[in-house]
This record gives structure tokens, sequence and C-alpha cells, in this order.
């Protein structure tokens, strides 16, 4: 089969793309291994909502739905539903249950290959998202064979967990939200904290979202940031979309009962081993928040907002010690591996891929022509990896790739 652009997935990043090709008339088809929006679909814990407000999936063209609530948080059902909703709108032209196994170079285009078929094309987008695989650090063929061990896309809910206390490592959005999930159904919870980023859920009135957008920050370009790989690695702002906008924090999860510990350190004969980090990276964590906080007072008078809103105020600073030393893991049921995500790029040609898998790329621009990648964290701007954030990277993508078609030839049909 031939056609102009294969964009491999169809979640939001994908459908995005597709808009903006259909927007400057270029045919291609999205390869989608499951269906739309795969991932809302089968890799979410049942409780899950969005960090972001309603107000924030936008995505190009047609105006997506925020229902009653534009200052409430999706659950995955709900945006399962609106990435539908999307797909039709645009006429997304999607292939469902399609697994790509390879792309090679042809010429000056590309082979798409899968069991289901062979696709030939001018230029791929990888839109496959930055939650491909979980990070599960080597240590953990440490733990022993009776513990259970799980990463966020694979938990559902507390129920759904063997018996016995949790330790859940990594205490950024995932492993606090897992943390105080599992306190309240009454776990015992040890919680290994790493470098996290903590913000009130509110500030001033206002969620610390729509602080973000109205500052600037989320559009933060990579090519302004003086070490982009370190801006690409900070962790997940450590919040949780709840109906009340309720602050989750490590203040939060100690009056519920969760061990804080710092960072996991090793695993030998069945014994886990901290670190001493714990005040540390917390008091770290405490004035990056201040000083965002300044910026974000700041802004406010700048813009006549002081006294429209309420009162500036701080959260507390969170006193914490040092944690246990060690645990002994054999009297846990489950471990909990919060430690991030890697993508997965084995399918594309050697020669588009760095000394550790991923795709060498300028912005999303890949250094292989004709090649290009959408959603994955800080690809173009700080909010590249949310809904909000696909939209005007896809736009910006979309446009290179069209001048890059009138510079070449397209394969024939």
């Amino acid at each position: 089969m031939h056609t102009t652009v294969v964009i491999v997935g169809a979640g939001q990043a994908g459908l995005a793309m597709s808009q903006r090709l259909s927007h400057h008339g270029v045919e291609h088809v999205l390869l989608e291994r499951g269906t739309v929006a795969n991932s809302w679909r089968t890799e979410r814990w049942d409780s899950l909502r969005l960090l972001t407000p309603n107000w924030m999936t936008r995505l190009p063209g047609p105006t997506t739905a925020v229902g009653e609530d534009p200052d409430g948080f999706m659950r995955a059902g709900q945006v399962v539903t609106m990435l539908d909703d999307y797909r039709r709108a645009i006429d997304a032209p999607v292939v469902t249950g399609v697994t790509v196994t390879a792309v090679r170079r042809a010429g000056t285009g590309y082979v798409v290959e899968s069991p289901q078929g062979r696709w030939e094309a001018a230029a791929v987008v990888v839109a496959t998202g930055a939650a491909s695989i979980p990070r599960i650090p080597a240590l953990a063929s440490a733990v022993p064979n009776q513990v259970d061990q799980l990463s966020p896309i694979h938990y559902r809910a507390p129920e759904r967990l063997d018996g016995g206390p949790v330790l859940v490592v990594g205490a950024s959005a995932s492993g606090a939200q897992l943390a105080e999930e599992l306190a309240l159904s009454g776990r015992e919870v040890v919680l290994a904290v790493g470098d996290h980023v903590r913000l009130p859920r509110t500030h001033r009135g206002m969620d610390i979202h729509w602080w973000l957008d109205a500052v600037g920050i989320l559009d933060d370009r990579i090519g302004d940031r003086s070490d982009p790989d370190r801006a690409r690695r900070l962790p997940s702002l450590q919040l949780v979309g709840s109906p009340g906008r309720r602050n989750l924090d490590l203040a939060r999860l100690q009056d519920l009962g969760v061990v804080l510990a710092g960072r996991l350190a090793s695993i030998t004969s069945g014994r886990a081993t901290f670190d001493e980090s714990l005040p540390a990276t917390t008091s770290a964590a405490d004035a990056r928040m201040g000083r965002l906080l300044d910026r974000i007072d700041a802004h406010a008078i700048e813009a006549g907002l002081h006294d429209e809103l309420e009162a500036p105020s701080r959260p507390a600073p969170i006193r914490v010690g040092p944690g246990p030393g060690a645990i002994d893991l054999a009297g846990f049921g489950t471990v909990v591996w919060a430690t991030g995500f890697r993508t997965c790029h084995d399918w594309l040609p050697a020669a588009a891929l760095d000394d550790s898998g991923g795709l060498r790329h300028d912005g999303g621009v890949g250094e292989m022509p004709g090649l290009y990648v959408l959603g994955l964290p800080f690809l173009r701007r700080r909010k590249s990896t949310f809904i909000d954030g696909v939209g005007p990277d896809a736009t910006e993508l979309a446009a290179h790739l069209v001048a890059m078609l009138a510079r070449r030839p397209v394969p024939t049909h």
C-alpha cells in the first residue's frame, strides 16, 4: 500500500498530527496496534484522572468538549470518549490492530512493515508516546520471589493487589497518587522518595495549571533551556486531579500514615536499603516551589490581578526525618515501580537511533530525513506531553513535513 505519510500511533499525538496533515491536504494513514486511545483504555488505573483541568483538553481543529465542568478533571474513560469523538470529527484514517514491526529506508522514503500489511511512504511520524515501557531498575531482580512486582500501567485498584504492605518506589505524580490510594484503602505503605516537584493544586484561588499557562511556563521552548536533556528528565508534578482540588504532597501522605523513606539504594538478601537523602530532597522541592510561587505572584502584580485574587499564601514546609534505613521485603505483598518510562523504538532504522535507543531528533524532526516524532517530554515546549501540548507541536512539525515534501519526490500511487 502507498501513502504520503504513515503515522504510528492513534492517541492524542497521532490524531493531532492527522488533523494538521488533513488541513494541509496531505494523504496519510494512522497505524494503531490496538484501538484509538489504546493506552488510555488499557494502561490506566481505575481511579485515575487527568492532572490538567478539562479546559486544557485542547486539540487542533474541532473544539474538544470539556463537559459542564471546565475546571474538573477527566477520568481515563472520559478521555477515551473525547478522543473517539475527535477521531470521528476529523475523519482520521485510522487502521487499528496493526503492530508495526519495522521501518526501513527505501530510496527517498520508507517502508513500514507489520504482520497485517506493508506501507510505503515518503515520511513516517512516530506518535507512540513517552510511556511505552516502564523503566524498572536492575535491582528489581533482587526482590524476593514471593513479592509481587508491577508498574503503574499494570496497577488497577488496591483490592487487586496481594495482601500485605506495599513498597512504592518513586514519589512523582503516579507514585504519590498510588501511595495515597493504597493508604486510604487501609494498606501499610512505604514510599521511597527521590527528586520530586511539589506544587499546590491551587494558588490564590486558581488552579496551578492556570498559573503555569498564564505565566507562559508551559510554553517554555526546549531551545531556551541550557541543558535540554536535564529539562526532559524532570519528574512530573506531584499533583492529583480531584473534584475537591486537594493538595497531594508528602505532608498529606504522612498524615495518612505512609512511611516516607529516602531513595531506594539497594536490595540484598531480601532487605531494601534506602539512602539518607529524604530531608535534602524534600527541602529542595520546597525551595523550588517557593521560587515558582514568587514568580507567579510577580506575574499577578504585573498583570493587574493582585487585588482581584485571594491573598497569597504558601504551603508550610514539610518536615521529615531521614526515614527508615532499611526494611525487610519478606513481609511485603507488593512493590510498585513508579520509576518512570522509557520509549521503545527498536523497530526504527538503527541509523536513526542514539546509543540509548532513543530517536535522534531536533524538536521532533529526526536526523534521518522524513522521520518525525511527537508526544515526548519537552519535545518542543514544556507541555509537549500534555493533550494541550501535542497540538502546537503537531502544527509546527506538520509545517516542516509539508515543506520537506515539497523539496523531494513523493512515492507514486
